[in-house]
Parts: C-alpha cells; sequence; structure tokens
C-alpha cells in the first residue's frame, strides 16, 4: 500500500528538525538530493513518515509526492504506517541463513510470541525478516533503528531483548552506528 497525502491529523515536527532539514537542503547541489536524509530526520523523531512528512518534503525538495512515496516505500528502513516501538529486523539472506538466521529467528519468535512479520500485542516489538543489511560476513545479524548487531545468538538476543524491555538500546561490541 502507497502512503496517502492526505493530511487528515495536523503534522507535528519540531522547530530543531524543521532547521535540520533546511540544513540539509542546502548542502546538496540539488534539493531532491537531499530526500533520503530528510527522510531520517522526519523517522527519527517520529518513527515513522506520515502524510504531512510527505508534504512538508514536496514544498522544501520541490519533487512530486510520488517521487517521495518511491522512496518511501522501496527502502525496508523507511516507514510510512506508525511501527512498533522496537522494530527488529533479521536478515534471513543467504549468507546469514547459512551462519544460523533460521534458528535466531525461531528464538525470536518463540521469546516474543509473534511470528516473522508481526507485532507483539502491546505494540512494543515487531519482528521482521530482510533481505540484506550488508553484513555477509558478520551474520546472522539484527539491525534496530540505526544500530546493526552482529554475530549475534540467543543468547544475545535475550540480552538484547532485555535491555529494550527496560528502554535501553544497548551498543555490542559488533555494533555499528549508521550515520545520517
Amino acid at each position: 500500500m502507497s502512503p496517502s497525502t492526505d493530511t487528515g491529523a495536523a503534522f507535528e515536527l519540531s522547530d530543531v528538525s524543521r532547521a535540520r532539514i533546511d540544513e540539509l537542503v542546502a548542502q546538496y547541489p540539488t534539493k531532491a538530493s537531499a530526500l533520503m536524509p530528510c527522510l531520517w530526520v522526519i523517522m527519527d523523531e517520529l518513527g515513522w513518515v506520515p502524510p504531512g512528512g510527505i508534504d512538508l518534503l514536496v514544498d522544501k525538495l520541490q519533487v512530486t509526492s510520488a517521487r517521495i512515496c518511491e522512496v518511501l516505500t522501496f527502502y525496508t528502513m523507511f516507514r510510512s504506517e506508525p511501527q512498533a516501538e522496537y522494530v527488529l529486523q533479521v536478515c534471513h539472506n543467504i549468507s546469514c541463513h547459512i551462519m544460523g538466521a533460521r534458528p535466531l529467528i525461531a528464538h525470536l519468535e518463540k521469546r516474543l510470541g509473534v511470528r516473522l512479520g508481526e507485532t507483539t500485542p502491546d505494540g512494543k516489538f515487531a519482528l521482521e525478516g530482510v533481505e540484506c543489511l550488508g553484513a555477509c560476513g558478520h551474520g546472522p545479524c539484527l539491525q534496530l533503528g540505526r544500530h546493526l548487531y552482529e554475530y549475534l545468538t540467543p543468547e544475545k538476543v535475550d540480552g538484547l531483548l532485555e535491555s529494550l524491555r527496560r528502554g535501553e538500546i544497548p551498543r555490542a561490541d559488533t555494533d555499528r552506528e549508521l550515520e545520517d
């Protein structure tokens, strides 16, 4: 389903995020080139890109809503609908599969009480399978927002889940935080 540009509810984005979008637009040779970094700004604040965010970027970047929706729906890290508090994206591509992704996913399903593609009833965790996280020699791996966890085991996943339940996002030795 592609996102709608019918704003419905009022769109609220902080002045800090709006200023960051303006800064990003000024850094690129063409306004449209700032699309992905601007989507990240909205995602970082809201956890998803609502229709009002699309409208804002249409105005700021001078691109069509169709172009924004193309990018928004193509990349798995961008969201066009509200999401769980923690979206656990587990790579199940061939490299991670060989390195134990399937048993790791089964462990996560059992621990969370949901299947791949589902969200826990409390809305705290969503479990997703993704094709590749670009860490093919470091699997199995999982992405949580901008954090990439590699060389995962059931014990490491249990520790991660317990930290998240306490509201902490731990950085493991092999965690690489993705940059803007």
